[in-house]
């Protein structure tokens, strides 16, 4: 499974870049407000950190907009995949980039036919958001598994990337189902190196090393 980090902030993608595991970028422009830069400015430094997919999206939400605001995003950099909502409007604007050969993301999909619809556009992602179902108190996890089987049924290529990610466990249940992607918070990706008994098995080896190589007391014989 790829990983992505979902975020604006250029130091926290360096230092997840930095653990030589980063495969992409998720962001948008409610993100990059937050920041306090300019958009363009931001995806442009973005892409001189990763080389993998990052995704920009669009603010219209009508196709001919969606194009127009589209293609200067694209030519930022290469690896820039365009972001697009999972609506009619964001669905034939996915066609019409896709025949461009530009991929898309089509962002904030809860449920299964969107994510057939934008497979059969040509999307190059699907961004399903688990943790706004589980909010509802729906099972964000059981969209995963349905869109999954969906694509292998009929082998479409479209990656499906689990977006909305909460905590680790998440991240288990998602790599176990077999999401190809999932985009998280830098904080969860910290979280998956951390353990108590990891931390308490090195404490104890240093103890020991120490212990063993502490030089004998003084007026010892």
């Amino acid at each position: 499974m790829q990983l992505y980090i979902d975020t604006a902030n250029i130091e926290e993608i360096r230092s997840a870049a930095a653990m030589g595991v980063l495969d992409g970028v998720t962001t948008n422009p409610s993100l990059i407000a937050k920041e306090g830069v300019d958009f363009i400015d931001r995806m442009n430094e973005i892409c001189d950190i990763v080389s993998g997919p990052v995704s920009a999206e669009v603010v219209a939400t009508e196709h001919d907009a969606m194009i127009e605001e589209a293609m200067p995003l694209t030519e930022i950099a290469p690896n820039i995949v365009i972001k697009l909502p999972s609506t009619v409007d964001g669905l034939k604007a996915c066609r019409t980039l896709s025949d461009q050969n530009i991929r898309t993301n089509l962002t904030l999909c809860f449920q299964p036919l969107q994510a057939l619809l934008v497979a059969k556009a040509g999307a190059f992602l699907v961004s399903p958001f688990l943790g706004r179902l589980d909010d509802l108190g729906q099972d964000g996890m059981e969209l995963i598994q349905q869109i999954r089987t969906i694509y292998d049924n009929y082998g479409y290529d479209t990656k499906i990337l689990a977006a909305s990610i909460r905590h680790p466990l998440h991240l288990v249940q998602c790599a176990m189902i077999g999401a190809d992607v999932a985009t998280v918070p830098f904080k969860v990706i910290q979280q998956m190196m951390n353990h108590p008994l990891t931390d308490r098995g090195l404490e104890q080896f240093l103890a020991d090393w120490a212990s063993r190589n502490a030089p004998a007391t003084a007026g010892a014989h």
